[in-house]
């Protein structure tokens, strides 16, 4: 069948936007390398090393209190520029930094990065894909970013296995950076895809939906005309995007405050947030302890988080091929009703597998079955639906308080699990994590339609429909 649209042109635009995934992911992670290093060298109490890790997730906080706003006034191309040059300025930063306290500033810096380019990259990929594919060029976004946390620990390795070999770069700032202080290296080579995403975005062209909303169309059916084979098709789509926003004065907080909208807003926060309670991010974040409290050695327990780490990039790229074809809803139902099954197994093995003699490797099982369907669901899901049930006009502005619901629901779930872990024993977090479980599901059953298929602007005619 012959496509009416240009998919290797489409490919390129959702790799480039993804590309800012892989940043986020990379960010997050390479951190674990540089915790005991960084302890050491400057001496940290265990408030300053928590701060030091959680640092950049008030950057965040930040970045995505303030992405939507950005990008609906100055457009989602050059906010992904700005992403992009927080991400460098935070690399070189990190790398060539005099002290803690200019440390903890580079790594806030960005953690702004991270919070801007969360909602943009998936944003600026649903405004730019077709219906039929949307699904899929979105979720490229998520694999991205499971690839910048294995990225990030695979650099970590090597760096670490080059300042054990003591090379002699007969220059004192090398030598600092990859060999006596080799935590700037990992912290400095996100330079490399920092700097390639810079230049890179330049490339790609704005959003068209955003320039029709800017009353620019001659721009976007200049870039309309290069998505879709032909004028006509190009046409229907501008027309489309202009009948749903077309004689609209509202204020776009007024927008949000219409009775449909607002409901879509308070939907999609309440996914963002609970979806951090159930037990995706302990799961990536305090596997290693996880496994330890369960009697593993610290190897075995890095080897498993290594595995839990590959069976999360596969897994996302297995939902991104089959995602618009089965449809968001029903990967929501499979995957989280397997979530619930992997967790109550696994609070089930801390309860009887020390007395039942079960072996660790069941533990891993569970947990990889744990993985697997939370990929396969809702971590490939979400920023999906986030990024399509927005009108145009507020699309943007949505997105942040969606996303800063879900990096609320971070910050918690990382400061609660050690208590939680502690507190409420292994076996009643992972319970507590399965009961989160129930409401998420029912929330997407009754209250989100099923938007496979469906363009952006027959999704936004569902919600101003709406009047309660």
């Amino acid at each position: 069948m012959k496509l009416n649209f240009n998919l290797s042109y489409l490919v390129f635009l959702s790799v480039v936007a993804a590309l800012g995934g892989f940043l986020f992911g990379y960010d997050t992670a390479v951190i674990s390398g540089t915790i005991s290093q960084v302890t050491q060298l400057f001496r940290l109490d265990t408030i300053q090393q928590g701060w030091y890790v959680g640092c950049a997730l008030v950057g965040s906080i930040a970045g995505v209190a303030c992405a939507g706003i950005l990008s609906d006034r100055i457009g989602r191309k050059y906010t992904m520029i700005i992403s992009a040059v927080l991400f460098s300025v935070s690399a070189i930063g990190c790398a060539l930094c005099y002290n803690f306290g200019q440390l903890v500033a580079y790594r806030i810096i960005g953690g702004i990065g991270i919070g801007i380019v969360s909602i943009i990259s998936p944003l600026y990929i649903s405004e730019m894909s077709v219906a039929q594919y949307r699904g899929r060029f979105v979720s490229l976004y998520q694999l991205a970013i499971t690839v910048g946390f294995l990225g990030a620990y695979l650099v970590n390795y090597q760096l670490l296995a080059l300042a054990e070999g003591k090379p002699d770069f007969n220059n004192v700032w090398l030598d600092k950076i990859f060999v006596s202080e080799i935590w700037r290296g990992m912290l400095g080579m996100e330079t490399l895809p920092a700097l390639l995403f810079f230049l890179i975005v330049f490339f790609i062209p704005e959003s068209p939906r955003w320039l029709i909303l800017q009353r620019k169309e001659t721009q976007a059916r200049n870039i309309l005309e290069r998505i879709y084979t032909s004028t006509t098709e190009a046409i229907t789509q501008m027309n489309e995007t202009k009948s749903v926003i077309r004689n609209d004065t509202k204020s776009d907080w007024s927008v949000l405050l219409t009775p449909g909208i607002r409901k879509a807003v308070i939907i999609g926060s309440a996914i963002a947030i609970l979806g951090q309670f159930m037990g995706v991010n302990a799961v990536l974040y305090y596997g290693p302890s996880i496994f330890e409290n369960a009697g593993l050695s610290s190897g075995d327990s890095l080897f498993y988080q290594v595995l839990v780490g590959l069976v999360n990039m596969l897994t996302t790229l297995l939902a991104l091929v089959i995602i618009d074809k089965v449809g968001r809803k029903n990967l929501v139902y499979y995957g989280v009703s397997g979530m619930i099954l992997s967790l109550v197994f696994i609070a089930l093995y801390f309860i009887y597998g020390g007395s039942l003699s079960i072996p660790n490797p069941f533990l891993l099982i569970f947990f990889l079955l744990y993985v697997f369907c939370c990929a396969i669901s809702i971590c490939a899901v979400v920023w999906v639906l986030l990024s399509e049930m927005y009108p145009t006009r507020v699309r943007g502005l949505a997105m942040s308080i969606a996303g800063f619901s879900l990096w609320i629901g971070t910050y918690l779930i990382g400061q609660l699990t050690p208590w939680m872990l502690r507190n409420l024993t292994p076996a009643g977090t992972f319970i507590l994590f399965a009961v989160m479980c129930i409401p998420y599901i029912l929330i997407v059953w009754k209250m989100i339609p099923e938007t496979t298929g469906k363009s952006l602007e027959e999704i936004e005619r569902y919600w101003t429909k709406l009047k309660n």
